[in-house]
């Protein structure tokens, strides 16, 4: 029996009224017109600048400090930064797109963070580069939600829209597995400025086609922006990314940790409460309570967090147990992001067979499983074969994650609140990101002996995608038991 999709709080449909990626993989393959194509390159190149700034910079913020005059604890914030307002602020953007036009906010978020790129390329001191970093992260938080609203108000729910998707959840990945690489070239041939230089170029590839390629898209009916509603929510998502991100080096029980943790928390608390009073809400708390909303959230926000600590904790195994190189550990995240390029072509055809929910739990369980396997890295020099091989395959379950998850939280939900599903869904990645070191990557940085800290993160790591592979699947099919 399939695993329904439908909102468990509204009655119960019949077998045709199903998404799309409900039913049965179409007899002919979709085609995508010219313009189809060329829209769907701008977005994706977007999506794909963004992804490339979560991990250029990592292996460069060494020789940053040196020139900068940046302390290693200092050294943080150049991440930290970034990922506040990039996380803080998707909601927020998401939905004023939704009511004032997505088109004119996610070229309003391209041309700010092409020009906070440059500016931090040109930064001559810790302080207008990490302003610099903060104006990137306010830019990507207006090109991601808006950017993937579009693309789902383009592509028709169905074949379309399951191809558009893969291909971005594949440049997604390869994005930041680029990233890693690229920056570790960048930084030794032409120094760490290029490569918040090569985030410039990328943005000026993409600025001038948008206006011409992109039609304008918002809300049929004119509604007021829930004011108190955006301040409580960018408030409380602000104090947890925060707080987290902080934790990795103070530890929980930091004064400061805690109290954002709490007022984060309470903020959130608040804005329920203002959500479920407003005539106007933010966010629509029938759509959270939406078992796929909820559900496929949980599953996004597992994969990017747990992913995100794996390639981590392998890039100092690699590199601090197996003595490779820095070029050398590129490699093998090169690997992976070939594999996660054919996982995007291979991920609709799956869904189309499968259910996008079904898809969801089945990757969710094969990236766990894969991770498991890493448990048997040691000091021999056929670990590097091993972490390679399981790595690589689990991205290409993680892949399957990522697209199905976000179809499986969009599908069904009406064009007019497009850009508030798909900000829930790019808010579960850009925290996921953000959060998955900081909670598993310093267990492994801080123990005295790092083999024996990564066997304790890689199998958590494991444990937990597969705990919430046995949830999500659990909640999605009781949607449609009623149960």
């Amino acid at each position: 029996m399939a695993i329904d999709t439908t909102d468990p709080t509204t009655e119960a449909t019949t077998e045709p009224n199903l998404p799309a990626s409900e039913l049965p993989a179409p007899v002919s393959p979709v085609r995508l017109s010219t313009r189809d194509r060329l829209v769907l390159f701008v977005l994706c190149a977007a999506q794909f600048m963004v992804a490339l700034d979560f991990s250029v910079l990592n292996v460069a913020l060494p020789r940053l400090g040196d020139d900068l005059g940046m302390s290693r604890t200092a050294l943080q914030w150049a991440v930290t930064a970034f990922a506040l307002p990039s996380g803080g602020f998707l909601l927020l953007f998401g939905r004023v797109g939704d009511l004032y036009g997505r088109r004119r906010m996610f070229l309003g978020g391209l041309g700010l963070f092409g020009a906070a790129s440059l500016l931090a390329t040109l930064a001559w001191n810790p302080e207008i580069f990490l302003a610099a970093r903060a104006l990137q992260g306010l830019g990507a938080a207006a090109i991601v939600p808006t950017g993937m609203s579009l693309l789902t108000t383009t592509f028709a729910e169905g074949p379309a829209r399951d191809r558009a998707l893969g291909v971005s959840g594949a440049l997604l990945s390869l994005g930041f597995t680029t990233g890693m690489i690229a920056g570790g070239v960048l930084t030794d041939t032409l120094g760490w400025r290029s490569t918040m230089a090569l985030l410039t170029l990328v943005t000026l590839l993409v600025l001038p086609l948008a206006p011409a390629l992109l039609p304008e898209s918002r809300t049929a009916t004119h509604r007021r922006l829930d004011v108190p509603g955006a301040v409580t929510v960018t408030g409380g998502l602000l104090s947890l990314i925060y707080a987290l991100s902080s934790a990795a080096d103070r530890g929980f029980g930091h004064a400061d940790v805690l109290a954002c943790l709490v007022a984060g928390l309470a903020l959130l608390a608040g804005f329920t409460m203002i959500e479920s009073r407003t005539p106007a809400p933010l966010v629509s708390l029938p759509m959270l309570r939406r078992r796929t909303v909820a559900w496929g959230n949980l599953g996004g926000l597992v994969t990017f967090s747990m992913m995100s600590a794996v390639v981590f904790v392998l890039t100092l195994y690699l590199q601090e147990i197996l003595g490779l190189s820095a070029f050398e550990t590129g490699l093998v995240f090169g690997v992976q992001g070939v594999l996660s390029v054919v996982a995007g072509t291979l991920a609709p055809k799956v869904i189309g067979r499968l259910g996008a929910p079904r898809t969801l739990v089945v990757s969710l369980t094969g990236q766990g499983a894969l991770v498991a396997t890493l448990l048997l890295l040691d000091t021999g020099s056929w670990s590097a074969w091993l972490a390679t091989a399981a790595v690589s395959l689990a991205s290409v379950c993680h892949l399957g994650a990522i697209v199905s998850y976000g179809l499986t939280v969009t599908s069904g939900v009406p064009d007019t609140e497009q850009g508030l599903a798909t900000g829930l869904v790019t808010s579960t990645q850009q925290v996921g990101i953000t959060v998955g070191i900081p909670l598993l990557g310093s267990l492994a940085a801080a123990s005295p002996d790092l083999l024996s800290g990564v066997h304790t993160v890689l199998g958590l790591d494991a444990a937990i995608v597969l705990a919430a592979a046995v949830l999500v699947g659990v909640g999605l099919r009781r949607g449609r038991t009623g149960a």
